[in-house]
């Protein structure tokens, strides 16, 4: 049976102004520095840069998802799924010190998009390292932390049941990789080893960062 969410037309302008909506009803100006006519305006520079068609899972995919630069501990606490709201397994001290992997650069921008996005259940059982190479080679990005927590404000309906994903686009010179999953029915956003696999956790990835 075809879900509410998948008969929805993801791809157009509709779908930025919701995503825009969203985000100003999370109050992420304030959560920026900024004000709603500044992001309501770095918005519509995207709007002529959204993608076309995908090329990936159709179960798995978000054609686009708007990355605000925000702090990652209020943004990640304004997740939620089925109105249950997030918690945090990581320390505060230690989410600081999350930074890029090496091959990865974000726009410097105060709002960018992250297209063609799949969220990796095949990469479940598979240990985070083993997927990064596989993702790589394929010539996409794996996901920031920022980039999975914005995923899961605009589309909690794709953070599911035994397909949740790891974020292996930050890491903090160690083996812990961050990842969103289901915990009593919220999300929560935690860390994994990288050489351990887990039969309900992906990783996802995406094809490209635009800035407007």
């Amino acid at each position: 049976m075809t879900s509410t969410a998948a008969a929805v037309d993801r791809t157009t302008n509709a779908e930025l102004e919701r995503q825009l909506e969203n985000l100003l009803r999370l109050g992420y100006p304030a959560l920026m520095g900024t004000t709603e006519p500044e992001l309501r305006s770095a918005v519509e520079n995207l709007a002529l840069r959204l993608p076309g068609s995908s090329t990936v899972d159709p179960e798995d995919h978000i054609p686009f998802v708007l990355v605000p630069a925000a702090p990652l501990r209020e943004s990640a606490l304004l997740m939620t799924k089925d109105d249950r709201p997030a918690t945090l397994m990581i320390e505060d001290d230690h989410l600081g010190r999350y930074a890029p992997i090496e091959g990865v650069t974000v726009p410097d921008a105060p709002v960018y998009l992250l297209t063609d996005i799949d969220t990796g259940s095949e990469f479940t059982n598979v240990t985070p390292e083993t997927a990064l190479g596989a993702i790589t080679a394929r010539g996409r990005t794996p996901l920031t932390i920022a980039e999975g927590i914005a995923l899961v404000t605009q589309r909690p309906d794709m953070l599911r049941k035994n397909k949740c994903f790891s974020l292996l686009a930050s890491r903090r010179g160690n083996q812990q990789v961050p990842a969103i999953w289901i915990s009593e029915r919220a999300p929560k956003l935690g860390w994994c080893w990288d050489r351990n696999p887990h039969t309900w956790l992906g990783s996802a990835s995406a094809a490209a960062r635009i800035a407007g």
